[in-house]
């Protein structure tokens, strides 16, 4: 029996010798390929279906996300309203999204219910009919919340700054007008849906506890469905970046806050330098006890929270710096963020510094690992990049033995001023 008189050892994260629990791996008779994680432990099952229809596929700007949220709202034989109270009876929980790449479906549930559900997501994939109604209350919704959101200064910076790095018309860095939704025509949803869901490229990820016959399951619902794997097209990843670096935009002259957006253009996760770029990047802005956090929160007041970040694209990433602030102190947070970024290119990390970073950078990682779901969800990152378990450790690894004379390589390398777009929207 456990001594609760006797305090356990304290052990850091960095001494965990951390793995990445595999998947079972098996094909439908069309092809999909299905990634699957079992976890008996509690009856509950995750399902999702990633599609090769994101925005970089559209020809008109909207249809990849229109069509993928209005994939819920109507097929030939139910109604918006019947579809939600099937999966709520079950106690189900359907969810979908878009991203630049990808499109998804996300199915939570009880596990012994999937032979209930699956057949009802598959209408969804084979029959949906984008009513005109739907389409006409999506539209309304999406342009008031637009009006609404276009008076946030944060919002105008997220939009103006992927602008800025990729153009406009690359995969990342487009976005919505008014125009853009009264231009949306049902035609092109259900061509767009006919070419990528149809007859598109899927994959499948699932995880919990599954049923016995869980290949047999899904084959006999998804397994002679037309997206058996193929292309899903080419897409143009040709950039064109904004010449002009510097960047003040006047969004409410009444306002007293302003949001700031510093960014770089970056590698892939394929690149050599995209692991230890991850812990340059947390040391600098990418944790509550971030250097950016200590000098611009803490020590002036700027603001109350500052971070930066890689971006999670598959193509092209970016460094980029994001915060809001006093709309008088904007500009002094752009050189105190210069100046954090001199001090790790002039100066080497404190060993003590690093190994909180380390240890901060572990325990992040085993929280991620807590539970099948969280698992799969990081199979998944890996293997839309085309990457495996080599990369998992090669992380693990890097975060334990990076050093800092590595990283005052790193950023000397990366933390150019020049390179940077600065953006400030008040």
């Amino acid at each position: 029996m456990l001594n609760r008189n006797i305090q356990p050892e304290i052990v850091d994260p960095v001494k965990f010798n951390i793995h990445l629990k595999s998947y079972e791996y098996f094909t439908l008779d069309n092809g999909i390929p299905v990634y699957a994680l079992r976890a008996p432990e509690q009856e509950v099952a995750f399902v999702e279906w990633v599609f090769f229809a994101g925005n970089a596929y559209e020809g008109e700007n909207m249809t990849a996300s229109v069509t993928n949220y209005l994939l819920k709202n109507g097929t030939k034989n139910k109604t918006a309203l019947a579809i939600n109270e099937f999966f709520e009876f079950y106690g189900a929980y359907l969810n979908r999204s878009s991203q630049h790449e990808t499109a998804v479906i996300r199915l939570h549930s009880l596990s012994k219910y999937l032979p209930q559900l699956l057949p009802v997501v598959t209408e969804l994939f084979t029959e949906s009919i984008f009513p005109e109604e739907e389409l006409a209350v999506y539209k309304q919704n999406q342009k008031q919340s637009l009006e609404v959101n276009l008076k946030k200064c944060d919002f105008v910076a997220n939009r103006l700054i992927d602008e800025y790095l990729f153009g406009f018309n690359h995969p990342y860095g487009r976005y919505a007008s008014m125009a853009d939704y009264d231009n949306l025509q049902r035609d092109n949803l259900i061509k767009f849906y006919d070419r990528h869901y149809i007859n598109g490229k899927c994959v499948i990820f699932i995880a919990g506890n599954l049923p016995d016959d869980i290949e047999s399951l899904l084959n006999k619902n998804f397994g002679s469905l037309l997206c058996n794997n193929q292309t899903a097209g080419i897409i143009d990843y040709t950039t064109k970046p904004e010449a002009k670096k510097t960047h003040v935009i006047i969004n409410d002259k009444n306002g007293v806050q302003g949001a700031v957006r510093m960014a770089r253009d970056f590698p892939n996760r394929h690149h050599p330098d995209f692991i230890k770029a991850h812990i340059l990047n947390n040391i600098l802005g990418g944790y509550f006890g971030s250097r950016l956090m200590s000098n611009i929160r803490e020590d002036k007041g700027y603001t109350y929270g500052i971070h930066s970040f890689l971006q999670n694209n598959i193509h092209q990433s970016a460094w980029v710096i994001s915060t809001e602030a006093g709309r008088d102190v904007c500009a002094a947070t752009i050189t105190e963020t210069f100046k954090e970024m001199e001090r790790l290119c002039n100066e080497l990390v404190g060993e003590d510094e690093l190994e909180l970073v380390r240890n901060y950078m572990i325990g992040n990682i085993l929280g991620d690992l807590d539970g099948p779901f969280q698992i799969i969800a990081r199979w998944k990152n890996y293997i839309l990049n085309n990457l495996d378990e080599n990369y998992f450790n090669r992380t693990i690894s890097t975060i334990k033995t990076i050093t800092a004379t590595e990283l005052q390589k790193l950023a000397t390398k990366y933390f150019d001023p020049e390179a940077f777009y600065q953006l400030t929207v008040i």
